[in-house]
């Protein structure tokens, strides 16, 4: 499985609520915020913060199924536990159905990245604390998966 998260380019000065998009993509499907009308971009760093404790909780059992909406989008995925594994689908249906393990580690590398790439240029503010703090946060569930 694939997830990547994306910040839109041309915004003027960098901003904690900087427009952007998710991509995921399995072996069932693939879900992207990206491309639609209505536009479906979302706050992207708020938006992973949201995410980020959103699997948090199919990943350590608190939840046998969590939904995820970005902010200020409908762009959406739910993360169900069976079985066989974790299920990601999205409200166009299926993409991927994976272990616990994979969901951890392709979600941790893909907010690892959007970090390494972007929150340097952010303002120091409430935002990016939330971030920082949400992926620390999930760096301990993924590495115990």
């Amino acid at each position: 499985m694939i997830a990547e998260f994306t910040v839109r380019p041309n915004q003027g000065d960098p901003s904690g609520f900087d427009l952007g998009d998710m991509l995921w993509r399995g072996e069932l499907g693939e879900a992207s915020s990206a491309g639609h009308t209505p536009d479906q971009g979302m706050m992207i760093y708020v938006s992973v913060t949201q995410l980020l404790d959103c699997v948090s909780e199919t990943l350590t059992g608190r939840a046998k199924t969590a939904s995820f909406t970005g902010a200020d989008t409908s762009f959406g995925l739910t993360f169900r536990s069976t079985k066989k594994g974790i299920s990601v689908t999205s409200r166009l249906g299926p993409v991927a159905l994976v272990s616990t393990a994979t969901l951890a580690q392709t979600t941790l590398s893909a907010a690892e990245e959007l970090a390494r790439s972007h929150l340097d240029s952010l303002p120091s503010d409430g935002v990016r604390d939330d971030y920082l703090a949400a992926l620390e946060s999930f760096r301990l569930t993924a590495h115990g998966c």
